[in-house]
């Protein structure tokens, strides 16, 4: 079972984007069917820390095209992104056993919470 389903909702209609998109559900779906399996504590953890890398990287990227174009919600985009990677990181600093309700409850809802609101609010508004 994955976590996240790709649904067409997500697309913002620019495909570097949404491929870029797509890759980091792959991702978390794969760290999610790693969780489940039960296997080695430190090789989630350290898959959680690739997937970790991966978000921040995209958010980055986000960031820079945000300001490139003066966006006018990019430090509520901005501190929406900054709240994902603290709870990432948070969920990072407890017990293994603790991810796959953490994951769950926290990237999954977050991702297409945010990304059906202010992802696509940004590429419509920008048209880039």
């Amino acid at each position: 079972m994955v976590l996240i389903e790709w649904r067409k909702e997500f697309e913002t209609g620019i495909s570097d984007i949404d491929h870029e998109h797509q890759e980091l559900v792959d991702i978390i779906n794969r760290l999610h069917a790693h969780v489940e399996s039960g296997t080695d504590p430190g090789r989630t953890k350290a898959f959680l820390g690739e997937v970790f890398a991966r978000i921040a990287a995209h958010f980055a990227l986000e960031e820079s095209i945000m300001r490139k174009y003066a966006y006018d919600e990019y430090e509520a985009h901005k501190a929406e992104h900054e709240k994902l990677l603290d709870e990432i990181r948070d969920i990072m600093d407890g017990a293994a056993a603790e991810y796959s309700n953490s994951l769950t409850s926290v990237v999954r809802d977050w991702f297409v919470n945010h990304f059906k609101s202010k992802d696509a609010r940004l590429h419509k508004k920008l048209g880039v």
